[in-house]
């Protein structure tokens, strides 16, 4: 548990760290982390700080309306511009390296954009917690030079979520919202027909209430992941039947509603990474 005092400190270190850069590019996707950095970098640094939503068929509607919104309503200084990882086929087979992919296409687009309009650093939301799951972006961070000041200061999700409150963030208390590509296994190709589909079968599902989820895309069947808090809705009459028909209108023929519930990085769980003896060959 993070004491107060520990927050004050790790608060006055995400500071120093932005008053430090001068001038910040921030990668601002509209979830929890980005908008706290994004707020923050405009608190420090003024009009030296830029927020940069990239829209592409993996960001759902949803999340780039509450991009906007926060951005209005913060008065962040706010761009949207287009990548598109869905064109690179080593993005769209999807192993286990596309997210790599991904955060390669956005720095791509962001560093000659922050290099055209003199901001000294492009800056992405990555926490500490980020650091113990297996994130690909995280290379691609690296070898463009991208800073973290979130992870840097030592702030926790736990620790995000309370600066976000104290600065009124309506993201403070939203689930991680990872991109629609996530929702596809490894190896299944994505497509923009497969993320349509389960942004479809979401919104659904946060229609009749639910809150924190996944569909996942099982080509014609879809596995629905429901949070362990809010399982024992299902028990609810006819709850259960409104869920598969939720989802099968957003196209499935076949709907299976994990027991298990959601959580976090369970995608990952299928990877296995080998490490040959002496070679310091790696293979995932």
């Amino acid at each position: 548990m993070t004491t107060a005092a520990d927050l004050g400190s790790k608060r006055s270190a995400l500071e120093s760290i932005l008053a430090e850069m001068g001038s910040a590019l921030v990668a601002y996707s509209g979830g929890v982390d980005s908008a706290c950095l994004a707020v923050f970098a405009q608190r420090v640094l003024g009009e030296r700080a830029l927020a940069v939503t990239a829209d592409s068929e993996s960001l759902s509607a949803e999340q780039r309306e509450l991009a906007l919104e926060v951005a209005r309503r913060f008065g962040l200084r706010h761009r949207v511009v287009r990548t598109h990882e869905l064109q690179n086929p080593l993005y769209a087979r999807n192993h286990a390296d596309r997210c790599y992919h991904c955060k390669s296409e956005l720095f791509r687009q962001l560093l000659p954009l922050a290099a055209d309009e003199g901001y000294a650093h492009v800056a992405y939301g990555l926490i500490v917690d980020d650091l113990a799951d297996f994130r690909p972006g995280q290379r691609a961070a690296a070898e463009a030079g991208v800073r973290a000041p979130l992870a840097e200061a030592g702030l926790t999700k736990q620790d995000v979520r309370a600066l976000s409150r104290e600065l009124g963030l309506p993201t403070a208390e939203l689930p991680a919202s990872p991109c629609l590509a996530s929702r596809l296994p490894y190896g299944t190709e994505v497509t923009e027909q497969a993320l349509r589909q389960v942004e479809r079968a979401e919104a659904l599902l946060r229609a009749l209430g639910f809150r924190e989820l996944r569909v996942r895309h099982l080509g014609a069947r879809a596995r629905v992941e429901l949070s362990p808090a809010e399982l024992p809705r299902l028990s609810e009459a006819g709850r259960r039947a409104e869920v598969e028909a939720a989802v099968r209108e957003a196209g499935y023929a076949d709907v299976v509603i994990d027991p298990e519930g959601y959580r976090r990085g369970r995608l990952n769980d299928a990877l296995r990474v080998v490490s040959v003896v002496g070679s310091g060959a790696e293979g995932i």
